[in-house]
């Protein structure tokens, strides 16, 4: 039976107390290494907002180079600026999320709030509504 040396789990080798790791995230704040799950989990969600600031980009393109022209002048190129203005805002904002939300999971604190929900629900209802109107008024031009 090997015994494993205290300090030997799988937190060794990493940042030590006041360091931060390869991403700039360590207990420099004062904190823990966490359970992995919720280094994971937060990861995940990380990817989660930028797998939606692609595919916002995506739509852009693909209404500004696929869509017929709307009868609204300039209708199309509005929706896919707003997509892509959007994608541009979630890239962004992302990374200093994931950055805050790693901080709040090694200090044992509540996990921060973020803007960026509401503004991304009001952002896409708006394009959902301007979308509508414009299959409704008429079509394409």
């Amino acid at each position: 039976m090997t015994r494993r040396r205290r300090g030997a789990g799988p937190a060794a080798g990493r940042a030590g107390a006041g360091q931060a790791d390869e991403y700039g995230a360590g207990d420099a704040d004062g904190g823990v290494e966490p359970d992995y799950r919720f280094t994971l989990a937060n990861e995940r969600t990380f990817l989660a907002w930028v797998r939606t600031g692609v595919s916002l980009l995506a739509a852009a393109v693909a209404v500004r180079q696929l869509v017929p022209p709307f009868s609204v002048p300039y209708a199309r190129e509005i929706l896919a600026a707003v997509c892509a203005l959007l994608a541009f805002v979630i890239a962004v904002r992302a990374y200093p999320h994931w950055r805050r939300a790693q901080s709040a999971i090694r200090r044992g604190g509540p996990l921060p709030g973020s803007r960026l929900l509401p503004l991304l629900a009001a952002v896409l209802a708006a394009v959902a509504a301007f979308t509508t109107v414009l299959v409704w008024a008429g079509g394409t031009a």
